[in-house]
């Protein structure tokens, strides 16, 4: 079965197709970045326009390297939420446009839930149960999926999102967007020796808080510089990254010991952090834990992981309604075995 899959809940306009939920046949995405670097960010109106310009083109070259003609999709899935309003409008409009001419299903897909479905892709022989630690620009969710469409929300971010954090922290340090790769090397070349917060809030939660760290970050940069003092820019990105990957690292893996589930995944553009591949494999292998993760290419948004997603979607629970409203702020909360336990 193809299916073809559209993502434009931000920056980057998306087109793949998906043979049964596992197979790329064509993925393609068209970056915004360099519209909106001058501005230190996303401009929802711009990341609009742009996605208008290119989604027909990007469509059909799609279909064009995918080897299939439009007669053969079977499926068409679009991101309906979370995003901005503007750029998830117009790939939902697209999807559901190319479902009434092909005369195939149309299936709106949760954007997080997207993100777990990139594992897939990269690998043939994941299956359920498993424990999914999405971290992106805008979520930060631990949640238990014990089969495909079933999830229990543990835990997730009281503020802002790992990714959001990365990024106000290297516009902070003046590395450019977007900052996550920026600040990522950096540490690289930095010490983690700064200890930015005394103190985690959460901890024994399964719950995130990175206002702090960020905060922590901003206070010291802007002390520093008040009294003519260098920015240990490297030091800093350092100890900032360190601080947040052990945070990940903590939650994750009492999770795994409290439900017992042997199978880690990670999704989301945090997912392509060096330091955080790292630790997590080299706990994993100590604790007897499989760790998966996509390629660098699956990480970030792209239109394959909605595809994907949608193709399970529809075995489940079929097509959705032509009706189905964008929502820029729609929640990944599903109400499975409990609303979530945040006090192991």
């Amino acid at each position: 079965m193809l299916c073809l899959g559209v993502e434009t809940s931000c920056d980057e306009t998306a087109v793949a197709v998906v043979e049964d939920g596992r197979r790329i046949r064509s993925n393609l995405i068209w970056s915004q970045i360099d519209k909106h670097q001058k501005f230190g960010g996303v401009v929802p109106e711009l990341a609009a326009r742009c996605h208008l310009e290119v989604i027909s083109r990007l469509t059909a070259e799609a279909l064009e390297q995918a080897a299939v003609a439009p007669e053969e999709i079977d499926l068409v899935a679009a991101t309906y939420g979370p995003g901005l309003i503007g750029g998830l409008l117009v790939g939902l409009s697209m999807a559901k446009a190319l479902s009434l001419a092909w005369q195939v299903p149309f299936v709106g897909v949760n954007h997080v839930e997207g993100h777990i479905y990139a594992n897939f892709l990269a690998h043939p022989d994941l299956e359920p149960p498993l424990l999914c630690l999405t971290v992106s620009g805008g979520h930060t969710q631990l949640v238990l999926m014990p089969e495909h469409g079933h999830y229990e929300l543990l835990g997730q971010t009281r503020d802002d999102a790992a990714g959001e954090a990365f990024d106000k922290v290297a516009r902070v340090l003046s590395l450019g967007y977007p900052g996550g790769p920026h600040l990522d090397r950096l540490a690289q070349t930095g010490r983690p020796t700064l200890m930015l917060v005394q103190h985690d809030a959460l901890a024994g939660t399964y719950d995130f808080s990175f206002s702090g760290l960020k905060t922590a970050v901003v206070n010291l940069v802007h002390n520093l510089k008040q009294k003519g003092e260098p920015v240990p820019a490297a030091d800093v990105a350092a100890s900032f990254q360190r601080q947040v990957v052990s945070i990940l690292l903590d939650r994750a893996f009492r999770a795994l010991a409290a439900t017992k589930v042997k199978t880690l995944v990670l999704s989301g553009g945090v997912a392509a952090n060096s330091e955080l591949r790292t630790r997590f494999a080299a706990e994993a292998e100590a604790r007897g834990v499989k760790l998966y993760y996509p390629p660098l290419s699956l990480c970030t948004d792209n239109a394959a992981m909605i595809a994907a997603c949608g193709y399970f979607q529809w075995l489940r629970k079929g097509a959705s309604p032509l009706a189905l409203a964008a929502n820029p702020r729609l929640r990944f909360e599903p109400p499975l075995v409990g609303a979530g336990k945040n006090n192991p």
